[in-house]
């Protein structure tokens, strides 16, 4: 029952889902909007479970003094100051819980995303060998884009920015609907295999 049970839920809620898209009977709408409502409450659920998950890998942190262990205290800290700042005063502008967000967390994002941009740039540095033709078109189109998005592109050559929004909205656009056209298809599969009862991940190991 453990495994028919979630199974069969997945069956009728795909297959209902998937005829109240092609009918929209005012039925059909009053029962989407019901399942997104529901949507809604269990993610909130999990949201309470994903809180009891960090905080059970941080305690076993703290309690095995696993290497690097006293920043799962700065996490315990921020964890609690912040939802304290958020409950007592509240998350309007000019608030402390703000103040915290802008001045500390906002920083930080920028901080780790600029650390991430760095090693995208050093990936490619490296990847990007020309070793064959169409290594070699990528290279060029590359350096040619990023000349382009900088001021000194135009002083290289006055029809830079119209190369390089030529090359953003043919070639390179061609590619993302490629890249897309896949994921969608993917989803697609997936999603089927879930319905079908083929894909059996989400049950976990358990009978």
């Amino acid at each position: 029952m453990k495994r028919r049970g979630p199974l069969t839920l997945a069956l009728v809620i795909g297959v209902a889902m998937m005829v109240q898209f092609f009918i929209p009977h005012p039925f059909s709408i009053r029962f989407y909007r019901a399942v997104l409502d529901s949507m809604i409450i269990v993610s909130v659920f999990m949201l309470v479970y994903a809180w009891r998950s960090l905080a059970y890998f941080h305690i076993n942190r703290i309690k095995r003094k696993i290497p690097h262990w006293p920043y799962s205290f700065i996490t315990f800290a921020g964890w609690i100051v912040a939802a304290a700042l958020g409950i007592g005063f509240g998350i309007g502008e000019r608030t402390p819980h703000q103040l915290i967000f802008n001045n500390i967390l906002v920083p930080l994002q920028a901080t780790m995303f600029s650390l991430l941009a760095f090693f995208i740039a050093s990936a490619a540095f490296r990847a990007f060998k020309a070793r064959t033709l169409e290594a070699a078109l990528l290279l060029l189109a590359a350096l040619v884009v990023m000349l382009g998005r900088v001021p000194i592109g135009a002083f290289v050559h006055p029809k830079m920015p119209e190369i390089v929004e030529w090359i953003m909205e043919y070639p390179n656009m061609a590619a993302q609907r490629g890249i897309l056209l896949g994921v969608g298809l993917g989803m697609i599969s997936t999603a089927l295999k879930i319905v079908m009862g083929i894909e059996r991940g989400y049950l976990g190991g358990g009978d």
